[in-house]
């Protein structure tokens, strides 16, 4: 076998064209395009990387945002049950305030209300004290207690201030012995002529009966008297029994 070197020169030299042709025409193009999917794809993977990244840190901030969301909330939870604890606090001590001054003034009404009451129930048995009293003097009322009550009558008389006799003698209207009982003639000279002494001058008297005083001599005029009877004494009594009491 002999080899034909010519024809082997002529096949290496279109392998070589071959070749040429293949990588200027093929494979630059090829390359090109796989270096631009590369890059294409490249670009893409550095976007979604991009957006990975952003969507982290978009989740990152809204974590965050959920997490300030949920302290403000429960700060807000804290602040509103702190008020309303303080509100209800509030609330309640008005309440115990109220029902403390509406006590007070119930116990005030109760202490005035009692107060009026023994007031009240004094003041009846000091009257019912002295209504039983006079009626026990009643039965006293002799020549002796009204021989007493002149001479007291007398010597409330003589202490009086000279002036207040000589104008209740000089007055216009009579003066009034008052008695409990009607004396006799004897009773009316002996207590006229102890009185005329005692005053003075020439009094017009007057003998005048009055059963409320029970037992005793007054002297009465228009603008004057001169109290000498147990009526006088148990209102006295009576008067003072009631001061006491309130």
């Amino acid at each position: 076998m002999t080899i034909n070197w010519w024809t082997l020169a002529l096949q290496a030299i279109n392998v070589l064209i071959l070749v040429w042709l293949l990588s200027r025409l093929f494979w630059r193009p090829v390359a090109a395009a796989i270096a631009q999917r590369q890059a294409t794809t490249q670009a893409t993977l550095d976007a979604a990387s991009e957006a990975r990244a952003k969507a982290d840190a978009a989740l990152v901030e809204v974590r965050e945002t959920r997490a300030g969301l949920a302290a403000e909330r429960a700060a807000l939870l804290a602040d509103a049950q702190t008020k309303a604890e303080a509100a209800a606090k509030a609330a309640l001590a008005d309440a115990q305030s109220r029902a403390d001054a509406l006590l007070a003034a119930a116990q005030t009404a109760i202490d005035r209300d009692t107060a009026a009451a023994r007031k009240d129930n004094a003041a009846q048995a000091a009257e019912l004290s002295v209504e039983i009293a006079a009626r026990l003097l009643s039965q006293l009322n002799s020549p002796m207690v009204q021989a007493a009550h002149l001479e007291v009558l007398v010597k409330a008389i003589a202490e009086m201030p000279a002036p207040e006799r000589k104008a209740l003698v000089a007055g216009p209207a009579q003066i009034e012995i008052v008695s409990a009982t009607a004396p006799t003639v004897a009773d009316k000279a002996e207590i006229k002529e102890s009185v005329i002494a005692a005053l003075g001058g020439s009094p017009r008297l007057k003998f005048v009966t009055d059963p409320e005083l029970i037992a005793g001599l007054e002297l009465r005029s228009a603008h004057f008297v001169l109290h000498n009877s147990w009526r006088a004494d148990l209102n006295a009594i009576l008067k003072e029994m009631k001061d006491a009491a309130s």
